[in-house]
């Protein structure tokens, strides 16, 4: 389970950069990363979880860790 953790860690630190990069290279990157997080909420909400007694806990978790993953981003500089 370590691993498994470590691995997702790695994985959100990955695509936070990325998301970062991206953003930087935009003219509004604070714009662009809010219409970003509003695109991941609302593909969060709308996916199909099958196999699962209790979905709405996984989607809960699934948002809570979107709205960490875009709380590590630090504001734009004012450079």
């Amino acid at each position: 389970m370590d691993e498994l953790n470590g691995r997702m860690m790695a994985c959100q630190i990955l695509i936070t950069g990325l998301i970062a990069r991206v953003a930087n290279e935009q003219r509004d990157p604070l714009r662009f990363l809010t219409d970003f997080r509003d695109e991941i909420k609302a593909v969060v909400n709308g996916v199909n979880i099958a196999g699962m007694e209790n979905t709405e806990r996984v989607r809960q978790v699934a948002q809570r860790t979107v709205d960490e993953l875009f709380s590590l981003m630090k504001p734009p500089s004012a450079e």
